[in-house]
């Protein structure tokens, strides 16, 4: 165990390390990763179009430099026709001189103001001293009127100083121009070989890191580029229906150049959770410039807030949700992440890189960490989490953790796929002296009583479902098929083999079986004595034991001998619930005989006793002139 435990502290501060490093390589690494990651995003978009010219028979250089091209073109098109567009609203700006005048004033100067008249006098107060300051030496008042005929020595005046920049360098302003203008070119030049080559870069980096597992790396890559695709695609989407809308609404307020702060909304809104307010400053500016009333400005601010509140919060989770596997906290770390390492070109590529990071915590063993945190998957399954709820003692919770599975399972899967996992759960606890008595009498308590709710919730959907189904009956005209009541009833007792936790599901097949029309009865645990005797004033047709493996299996094969002696006409069941080994090796070891049955799930149980019981199907046509039965 020390051992052990050396070597897991090790393995994490290894880890650690190795996350300390990595960090520190892409943070100074990023004046050549930058434009890397950009060529591979352009990559993953560009593809699809170079794929489809390809398979019309365009040879693939011709492909890829038409496509770059037409992208290229259609870049530099939109920044032109942006950027004039701006200088024409900057042009037009003087005109609007007096609105902006009017709400400045407004804003510095509200009316109906008190005090204003006393402002006002201070303000010529202290022009009149700023202009006419007293002299340093002066003499008092008191002398100059005592007839001093010294004169004041005048004072020189107080010399403005002016701060001038110095000339900019050219050399300065000539890289603050060559910078851009070659990671452009070194993004443009790495994007046509990644298309022309895609392929063999492909099998380069499974060839590199892939030895030994072809198939997880090719997984992972296919996962990885549908995902990426699928983001960009939907991004695109949604942000080019964010700029019409956009574009539209300010069309109707009376904006100028309202389609130019359309596409400025698309554009910027691939930045997350900035783009938006960015893209809103200049609309907003402008309509308090054009607009003498404040109803312009009031309106545009409105409607980027209603439309950006629609998209971000109601459309954007639904479906990037679903289609890029990462959860809304996990967008939001990795665009501070990415904007701290490499800034405003980070929080672009902050979705697209975390798509990537959590693909490859899916497939690869030793980076699954990455898919806990920022992946959308739950990370518990219903039953640990409904049993962890418990373990926190909060019933509320672990109540909501049934409704929602019940919202897309049926009652049935419910038990045999979350409650009985959860009570083998807490049995492997108990036995491994993990769990405290008062806390397993807390889950059994509550388990108990959620139970006593489902299964009112359930005979009242039941007798929904049976008056829709008579009244639905009752509307056919066509020959109809009825059902041959039993003689009798069957009764089935449920008996647990061990402890609570085998009560407790027999206490579910209870439920089940009285859903289905039988008449059951779940007996308490007590002794092997007193059970058996409860059995005997049954008189059941049917006794299902029940036991949750594998702690209960000797006491179930031992309870089965005891019973089949006592209760020698009634056929018996038993429920190994969740047997993970042979059913056929288990009913060897049990000796079942005769026409007792080994089950080991709630529904099989079921449909177990109903074979017991045959139903007889009797067409009306064929007891035409014969007695009912009553």
């Amino acid at each position: 165990m020390a051992r052990t435990s050396a070597a897991k502290n090790i393995s994490r501060i290894l880890t650690l390390v190795v996350a300390a490093i990595v960090i520190t390589a892409l943070y100074f690494a990023r004046v050549l990763l930058v434009p890397l990651a950009l060529a591979i995003l352009f990559t993953f978009v560009l593809a699809p179009l170079v794929s489809g010219l390809e398979r019309i028979r365009f040879p693939r250089f011709f492909a890829v430099f038409l496509v770059v091209g037409i992208a290229v073109f259609g870049i530099g098109v939109m920044g032109w026709t942006v950027g004039n567009q701006l200088i024409d609203v900057t042009n037009q700006l003087p005109s609007y001189k007096t609105n902006i005048k009017e709400k400045i004033d407004a804003i510095h100067n509200p009316k109906n103001r008190r005090l204003d008249k006393a402002a006002d006098a201070m303000k010529e107060l202290g022009k009149e001293i700023a202009e006419n300051p007293p002299a340093p030496n002066e003499p008092a008042t008191s002398l100059k009127n005592s007839g001093s005929s010294k004169a004041a020595t005048p004072q020189p005046k107080a010399v403005p100083v002016q701060v001038f920049q110095p000339a900019s360098n050219p050399l300065e302003s000539l890289n603050s121009v060559i910078t851009p203008l070659g990671s452009a070119v070194i993004v443009l030049v790495l994007t046509i070989f990644m298309l022309a080559g895609r392929e063999d870069l492909r099998n380069r980096l499974i060839g590199l890191v892939g030895h030994g597992h072809l198939n997880l790396m090719t997984q992972a890559l296919d996962d990885a580029g549908s995902r990426v695709s699928r983001y960009l695609l939907l991004q695109l989407v949604i942000n080019a229906c964010f700029g019409a809308v956009i574009g539209v609404g300010l069309y109707f307020i009376g904006i100028p150049n309202s389609m130019l702060w359309g596409v400025v909304a698309a554009l910027l809104r691939f930045l997350p959770y900035v783009g938006s307010p960015l893209s809103a400053v200049l609309p907003i500016l402008l309509s308090l410039a054009i607009f003498p009333t404040w109803t312009g400005p009031v309106a545009t601010i409105g409607l980027y807030l209603v439309v950006e509140i629609l998209v971000g919060n109601f459309l954007e989770p639904l479906i990037y949700g679903a289609h890029t596997g990462i959860s809304s906290f996990a967008i939001l770390l990795a665009a501070i992440f990415w904007t701290l390492i490499w800034g405003p070109i980070g929080l672009l590529l902050s979705t697209p890189l975390t798509v990537c990071l959590v693909v490859l915590g899916r497939h690869v063993p030793a980076l699954s960490f990455l898919n806990i945190v920022l992946g959308d998957q739950p990370v518990l399954s219903p039953e640990a989490h409904y049993y962890q709820r418990l373990l926190a003692s909060d019933q509320t919770e672990a109540k909501e953790v049934l409704e929602d599975y019940l919202k897309t399972h049926s009652l049935e899967d419910l038990y045999d796929s979350v409650l009985i996992p959860a009570l083998a759960l807490a049995e492997q606890d108990r036995h491994h002296d993990d769990l405290e008595e008062i806390t397993e009498q807390f889950i059994c308590k509550s388990t108990k009583e959620l139970l006593d709710e489902l299964g009112d919730k359930s005979k009242e959907s039941a007798a929904v479902e049976e008056q829709r189904a008579h009244s639905d009956l009752a509307t056919l005209s066509a020959p109809k098929i009825r059902v041959k009541p039993p003689r009798h009833v069957t009764t089935v007792v449920c008996i647990p083999a061990r402890d609570e936790a085998d009560e407790i599901v027999g206490i579910m097949l209870t439920q089940l079986l009285e859903r289905a029309g039988y008449r059951a009865q779940a007996i308490a645990i007590g002794t092997t004595a007193e059970m058996l005797t409860q059995i005997k004033e049954a008189a059941p047709d049917i006794v299902c034991i029940s036991a949750l493996p594998p702690f209960a299996l000797l006491h179930a094969r031992d309870l089965y001998k005891r019973v089949r002696s006592n209760v020698p006409n009634a056929k018996i069941i038993v429920g190994l619930w969740k047997f993970s080994g042979d059913p056929i090796k288990a009913a060897a070891r049990f000796s079942i005989a005769g026409d007792d049955k080994l089950a080991i799930t709630l529904v099989q149980t079921v449909l177990q006793v109903s074979v017991f019981q045959q139903i007889e199907l009797v067409p009306e046509h064929a007891s035409a002139g014969a007695p009912e039965s009553k």
